[in-house]
Parts: C-alpha cells; structure tokens; sequence
C-alpha cells in the first residue's frame, strides 16, 4: 500500500459554527489537508460540484437546508455521489445515526467531540476511499462480472444493466463482498466488520440501510430482489443461481 498522505486529500466542512469551523480548519491544515469551508448547504453543495473534495463533514442543522437534504443532494449527482461523507451532529440517539446513513453519510460523529477521534475517522475514511481506488502494490482484485452486474475494485467501477452507476465507498465495499462469495451467507455482524471495520458507533441496522440502498440502485425491482438475496434471521447473500 502507498503512504497516507494528507496532502494529497481535500476536506469540505460544511458548518455554520464559526468557532468549531475554525477549530475544525486548524487542527486539518496541521495534519497537512486542504481544507475548504461553507456556511450554508447551499454553498457547500456548489463548492462539492466546483472542487470535487475527497470528503465532506456535514453538519446536521444548517441554516437553510437540513444536513439530510444536502447529504441527500450530493448522493443523487453523479459527479458528487462517491464523496465519502462524514455526519457532525449533537444528535446522539440510534434513530438519528441510522436517518443519518438512510441519507447516505459514511460515518457519523456526535458534537462535542476530540479532535483526535474526528482526524481518525477522517483518515479512516479516506484510506478506504484509497484502498478501493486501488493505490496498493499487489495485483489488483478481478472484475465480477454476474447478473448484469460488473464490478470492478481496481477501477472502484459498477456498471448495471450497462450502465454506470455510482456508489459510495461502503455500498462499493459491501457489493464486493457479497458478490466475492456468491451464494453465501454473510451475517449482520459479519458484514459490519468487513465494511466498517469495527467501528463500534455502527449498528445491525446500518447494514439493512445499506442494502436497501444498493438494492435501489442495481436491481431491476428493487421490492423485488433478485441478486441481493434475504436470508432471515441471518443476513445476506448474492444470488448464485
């Protein structure tokens, strides 16, 4: 694998808290991060557009749109749907980290916070965003190819039905494990450590989130599924048949 190195990474902070922006903005810079600022969504979505940051913190309660709604906005754009997104909010209740991810945030962390934990999860997120871009030394995972599904790790590429669709990094990571083992089941729990690799604030619950998601996205009926199999009580598989 190549050294991490911050200096190679953009970071978009979307927040309104002039103090904690700041803060936020200091401590970056210090790791060696580009740091970029907005005050509103609005702006935030257009600098997203404008720069293409390697990932975005995203404040929960902005002062015009909801954090929701521009996590939501960024997600539906191709050219900002892969950006790895990281939740700030005072919300600590299970049901708001999981309408967090429902929204499509990568990671969640609760104000107020350490400085260190945040920089962890910064760079915990952007070594994935690393790893599945293929900046690595040994050869390269082969594409899967299987129900009109294409999924290539090396090129962090999906192509469904023929066409591109674009995923965040734990819909990527959680395709390429269910569909690295065709036909077996992999638990909740299971999958929680392949995809995020224990971070102990992520529930069971994100996991259905997740692949209610990625079931939007390539299966032909999504109320339906058909590659993307339920197994009860248990967990997931890709469809061998």
């Amino acid at each position: 694998m190549n050294p991490f190195r911050p200096s190679n990474y953009t970071v978009l902070v979307i927040d309104d808290e002039t103090d904690l922006v700041d803060l936020v903005i200091h401590n970056l810079a210090a790791e060696g991060y580009r740091v970029l600022s907005a005050r509103t969504g609005e702006h935030g979505i257009q600098i997203a557009r404008r720069e293409k940051p390697s990932l975005v913190i995203l404040d929960l309660l902005l002062p015009d749109l909801p954090g929701m709604e521009v996590c939501r906005s960024l997600r539906a754009e191709a050219s900002t749907a892969h950006i790895p997104i990281l939740m700030l909010t005072a919300r600590t209740t299970e049901i708001d980290r999981v309408s967090g991810f429902e929204s499509g945030a990568d990671d969640y962390v609760t104000k107020p916070f350490g400085v260190r934990e945040l920089t962890a999860r910064i760079a915990a997120l952007t070594r994935r965003v690393q790893r599945a871009q293929g900046d690595s030394t040994p050869p390269a995972p082969r594409p899967i190819d299987a129900h009109d599904v294409v999924l290539d790790p090396a090129k962090h590429v999906v192509r469904v039905r023929n066409a591109d669709v674009c995923l965040t990094p734990h819909e990527f990571e959680l395709l390429y494990q269910l569909a690295s083992n065709p036909g077996v089941v992999l638990t909740r729990k299971e999958l929680l450590a392949l995809v995020w690799r224990g971070q102990a604030f992520v529930t069971e619950r994100s996991i259905d989130t997740l692949v209610r998601h990625l079931r939007c996205k390539i299966e032909p009926d999504p109320t339906s599924p058909q590659v993307i199999l339920t197994v009860w009580g248990y967990g997931y598989k890709f469809s061998d048949t």
